[in-house]
């Protein structure tokens, strides 16, 4: 698939076609994370560019984070904004081949750049990487767009009838603090990995 080429993305790293980036960690998320007190968690970024949430959970005081990009430059860049990231924590790899497990995994502008043909793969990949407690916690695209992606968008009813064949649909609701650009044109999930709704 030549959207998941590597050399396809640093190519838009280098030629500044980085729409995805808004220069600091979406406001959703912020959120999300302030509320979690147990900073132990084991978290996953997969396709996190230039990782602002990563630096931004570390500065909260989260311990075990994971950042994961397809690029080299993706994580160059992050390199730049959080230079003592430990090292075996920054994984360039492709995701589906990635092996780890983890109590969160957190989702920006990730699954909206995977061809729409991948995303029961995306599903069953992100519940094999997450604990049987585990939330899968981000935003969504809630639109459609009138040319061939990245990204590639899609709606809110199509996106729940797909994760509830593999998770618990805990939250999936318009976001209501996208920055201006996105507002009226994202959902916020939380999916469970099982039945187990722990509140964190």
């Amino acid at each position: 698939m030549a959207f998941l080429d590597k050399d396809y993305w640093t190519e838009r790293y280098a030629t500044g076609k980085t729409g995805w980036d808004i220069g600091f960690a979406s406001p959703p998320l912020i959120q999300y994370l302030d509320q979690i007190e147990n900073k132990t968690l084991q978290v996953l970024v997969p396709g996190a560019g230039s990782g602002y949430e990563v630096a931004y959970a570390r500065k909260l005081g989260f311990k075990n984070l994971h950042i994961l990009d397809f690029s080299e430059e993706a994580l160059v860049r992050f390199n730049a904004i959080d230079p003592g990231f430990p090292a075996s924590q920054i994984h360039h790899q492709d995701f589906f081949e990635h092996q780890g497990s983890y109590d969160l995994i957190l989702e920006q502008t990730f699954f909206c750049a995977l061809d729409p043909s991948l995303r029961t793969n995306y599903a069953l990949k992100m519940k094999e990487l997450l604990k049987p407690n585990g939330k899968l916690v981000g935003v969504w695209f809630d639109r459609e767009f009138d040319f061939d992606g990245p990204p590639f968008g899609g709606k809110s009813a199509e996106y729940r009838s797909l994760f509830e064949q593999y998770f618990d649909v805990i939250i999936c609701s318009p976001c209501y603090n996208s920055i201006p650009e996105r507002a009226s044109s994202e959902v916020f999930m939380i999916l469970g990995n099982s039945k187990i709704q722990d509140v964190f």
